[in-house]
């Protein structure tokens, strides 16, 4: 009979428990799939392969195993605090940074220790947004609701009615780490005032 080690058995349980991940339902919609809404869990795994695809748009060199690492850990800890819309009112997001910290200690802490502190930091990294690699790494998870929402007519800026200075805000890591995507979302901002789906403030 096989024995499981204790290693082997906390990895294991962090695996069983990153399923809970797929029951955290995002605000961004599904097109494809009648509008449902995306879950966290294929969020994730949409970022790491946006980046994978438009890593030559980094000014500035990144290490896009790091960054694609960085992308599959980033959303884990809703699973205990939950998702935030990404422009909730600020009284919403009280307290959130809080949460965050907590599931992360108690997430990643499943694992072996040399691991847990191994993904903890590329969590913290990304949360941080101080070095290339998070930066492009915050800039994919940016990226994409633009994609989708232009897609979808205004996808969730048209619904919970967002200003153009808001996306802008939210994009802001593109313009000097890749200036091409930069000009991309800036192009589809004007095209979703135009018609509508974002407010012009």
């Amino acid at each position: 009979m096989f024995e499981i080690s204790s290693k082997l058995g906390q990895q294991l349980f962090f695996l069983r428990e990153l399923d809970k991940l797929k029951a955290v339902y995002r605000k961004t919609m599904v097109k494809p799939d009648n509008n449902r809404q995306e879950n966290s869990a294929e969020h994730s795994w949409h970022i790491a392969v946006q980046a994978l695809a438009l890593k030559e748009y980094a000014e500035e060199p990144v290490d896009i195993c790091r960054v694609i690492n960085m992308l599959l850990l980033h959303d884990i800890v809703e699973i205990d605090a939950g998702d935030t819309f990404a422009f909730a009112e600020s009284s919403e997001l009280s307290g959130q940074g809080a949460k965050e910290m907590q599931a992360a200690e108690r997430l990643f802490g499943l694992l072996p220790e040399a691991q847990a502190e191994e993904f903890k930091a590329l969590w913290l990294e990304f949360e941080q947004v101080e070095t290339p690699d998070a930066r492009f790494a915050k800039a994919m998870d940016c990226l994409l609701p633009v994609i989708q929402n232009m897609d979808n007519e205004g996808g969730t800026w048209a619904k919970y009615q967002v200003t153009r200075s808001q996306v802008l805000k939210r994009n802001q890591y593109l313009e000097k780490l890749a200036p091409k995507l930069w000009t991309y979302v800036l192009e589809q901002i004007d095209i979703s005032v135009q018609n509508g789906w974002l407010k012009d403030s």
